[in-house]
């Protein structure tokens, strides 16, 4: 299989990449370095460009695929509030502008990196699919542009897809070579063990006062191979003959903010110092997934379930970097 990466050189792509590369694929991975790192890619063939540039595409594409991957998205929620338009143009405009240069090659199987976001404030947990989908900031209203697009091109020009919605993508390569650079990190776990490893100060907890066991936020955490092996499955059923489908993938399990700490104490062996804060608005309670769509059509099954084997391999990955 010949695969085009869009994005792999980011968190989420490069373990893909990699992935990719273990199952005999040829990997060209397109992607801009304005966050992700050259070093990530660790298979197959790189291209630095933008994919909302016609004369990259072109080029690219020029070469043959049976599918792409689409990973470049900026992902900070408060960020997209503060600045929409660069959300719209990435986000939506940039892709856009992929699925016509896919066209124009006779390019017609797609994986879509979409998120839970694009449903806003839960009405219930666990979050199926059939859950409607109200998004409460731009970062979740470009991911559903796209998901609208993409069932537009389907209906139009026959290009099949599958969007794959994740909850807390987390964790590293269980093999060490890969795990979370994000510059700012905003995300839990990693925040996390930078408090442990000492390049941090302390880890923020915003809220306890949550309907919750513990007072503070429940999560789905879900290990980087599982999202991986997902995006996997989805591109062999297009290559299958499969419809275009959309799939929730989590655990299933929440784990709070508190449980996260704690974990990684015992995983450490090391203190983590805490600072609370009030509650950051549209945070809501809970956030878990209902992924048994995903299991049933597509045959996934989560390897690396527990939190504790999760925080493991991204400790694994900072302890290298601190």
């Amino acid at each position: 299989m010949n695969v085009l990466v869009v994005g792999g050189a980011g968190y989420i792509g490069s373990h893909m990449v990699k992935l990719l590369g273990q199952r005999g694929c040829k990997v060209t991975t397109l992607d801009d370095l304005s966050s992700g790192h050259r070093d990530a890619v660790l298979t197959g063939d790189f291209v630095q460009g933008n994919c909302g540039d016609q004369a990259t595409l072109d080029a690219v594409l020029s070469r043959g695929f049976d599918a792409v991957m689409h990973f470049a998205s900026f992902i900070q929620v408060g960020e997209s509030v503060q600045h929409p338009e660069k959300y719209y143009r990435n986000n939506f405009a940039n892709t856009l502008a992929l699925l016509n240069a896919m066209r124009a090659h006779g390019v017609k199987r797609f994986i879509f990196s979409s998120t839970a976001a694009t449903f806003g404030e839960p009405q219930y947990t666990p979050i199926d699919e059939q859950h409607p989908q109200q998004p409460i900031n731009p970062y979740g209203r470009t991911k559903l542009m796209v998901e609208q697009l993409l069932a537009d091109y389907d209906k139009a020009y026959g290009m099949k897809s599958v969007c794959l919605r994740y909850f807390n993508a987390a964790g590293a390569d269980p093999e060490g070579q890969l795990g979370e650079r994000h510059d700012p990190e905003t995300h839990l776990i990693p925040l996390v063990l930078q408090a442990a490893s000492g390049r941090r100060a302390n880890i923020s907890v915003f809220g306890r006062d949550y309907d919750t066991p513990d007072g503070t936020c429940i999560r789905d955490y879900i290990h980087i191979e599982d999202l991986c092996s997902a995006h996997w499955l989805a591109v062999l059923s297009l290559m299958d003959g499969a419809d275009s489908q959309a799939y929730n993938l989590g655990n299933g399990s929440g784990f709070s903010v508190q449980e996260v700490i704690d974990t990684a104490e015992r995983v450490t062996g090391r203190k983590i110092s805490v600072a609370n804060g009030p509650r950051r608005e549209g945070d809501p309670a809970r956030l878990v997934a209902d992924s048994r769509r995903a299991r049933e059509a597509l045959g996934w099954q989560p390897q690396y379930a527990e939190l504790a084997t999760i925080i493991e391999h991204a400790w694994r990955w900072e302890s290298q970097r601190c």
